[in-house]
């Protein structure tokens, strides 16, 4: 069945109206803010608004969803136009800690029930008119701390922040796009694991709290060729540190163009018993930051994958354009979305690789320990 030919979907829970939406067509999620914004040439005066910030904000991308939500929404509209029903907030960066650097910390909420308002907004108009499903993701990103790694190399067991700390500013964060209207959250751009591991519990509890599923989505970058995140998990290793949370998609964005990203999503592909997402830069950028790859290339690189099984949702990072996004729809209708592997049973973890114990081999057969701890896994464990 083609994107233009998906039906409407009975009202149900988020997870269920994305799964039977993936099973019917491969998904079009939307491309950056960033790039957008900075083509509507805001001077800092716009930026701020009437907020009573005092230091320069410029660049603060995620406050002009509080400031000029008329922005958000155009650039929205925009990647609705070209094929998207996976839309994602502007709250990238719309955190304590990334807010800091603006003096805008308190102001994270506000930005953040903005931002889901905004694309909730944007997102019912549309299907109203046409009735495809569509749905919102709440994007929280890294933040610009690391919880595996030290920042002074004269003191390795340093750490800027501590993982409660960095739970509890992911907490408040999600509970204001949930509180916004978001379907997901988006754990995005995750070069550092730990900090990814905080997200999770953040959202868990608040999941806890509320009493009802709030789903996750999960995409890794990768930051060298070799396919390892910075905290030097490979793709595999990262999968079983974090399928225990059940998320409704994992995937790769950023780190390098899709001709490079390639062998990172096949590997996925056949390991990741959840919907698959993928959203590549549009190749590499040239000396001066930008980035060349033509819609076509890219819509030409993603929709491969689509062909081989490997994809159920495709969209675009840095560099990429409403045009992009219109491409990559263009070239993937029709085609059939990937069927998630049934995997055999197993005891999946992972330290910076992946280690697996199969079904039916003792304790005794997988580490050196006494025949008193050595029963049989008759059933597939919990995930780690």
């Amino acid at each position: 069945m083609t994107n233009a030919t998906l039906e409407k979907l009975p009202v149900a829970t988020a997870r269920a109206r994305i799964n039977a939406a993936a099973a019917q067509a491969i998904l079009i999620k939307d491309g950056p803010f960033g790039t957008a914004i900075q083509n509507e040439k805001l001077t800092e005066e716009q930026y701020r608004g009437d907020t009573g910030l005092t230091m320069d904000q410029k660049g603060n991308n995620d406050l002009i969803n509080l400031t000029q939500p008329q922005v958000i929404r155009k650039i929205c509209d925009q990647y609705i136009d070209a094929g998207s029903t996976l839309l994602a907030t502007n709250t990238f960066n719309a955190n304590v800690i990334s807010q800091a650097d603006y003096g805008a910390e308190h102001l994270v909420r506000d930005i953040n029930m903005s931002a889901a308002k905004v694309i909730r907004e944007a997102c019912d108009a549309a299907t109203a008119k046409d009735g495809k499903p569509r749905f919102v993701l709440g994007a929280m990103g890294p933040t610009n701390k690391t919880l595996s790694l030290s920042p002074d190399v004269e003191d390795p067991g340093f750490r800027e922040v501590t993982f409660d700390e960095v739970k509890a500013i992911y907490r408040e964060q999600a509970e204001a796009l949930v509180d916004g209207g978001c379907d997901f959250i988006l754990i995005e751009t995750v070069f550092d694991t730990l900090n990814c591991k905080a997200a999770i519990m953040a959202v868990k509890q608040l999941e806890a709290e509320r009493g009802f599923d709030v789903p996750i989505m999960i995409s890794l970058t990768l930051t060298d060729l070799s396919g390892r995140n910075l905290s030097g998990h490979t793709v595999e290793a990262f999968w079983h540190t974090v399928r225990h949370s059940k998320p409704a998609a994992m995937g790769l964005n950023c780190s390098f163009g899709a001709e490079q990203m390639r062998p990172h999503i096949q590997i996925l592909s056949g390991i990741t018993d959840t919907l698959l997402m993928a959203y590549p830069n549009a190749g590499l950028p040239n000396e001066l930051g930008e980035y060349d790859e033509m819609p076509e290339e890219t819509a030409g690189f993603v929709s491969q994958w689509a062909r081989e099984g490997q994809v159920n949702i495709l969209g675009g990072c840095c560099g990429n354009t409403p045009e992009h996004i219109a491409a990559i729809a263009s070239a993937v209708d029709g085609v059939d979305p990937r069927q998630a592997p049934t995997l055999s049973k197993a005891m999946r973890l992972a330290g910076l690789e992946p280690f697996s114990i199969a079904s039916g081999l003792s304790c005794c057969a997988a580490s050196s320990c006494s025949a008193s701890c050595a029963p049989s896994f008759t059933s597939e464990p919990d995930p780690p």
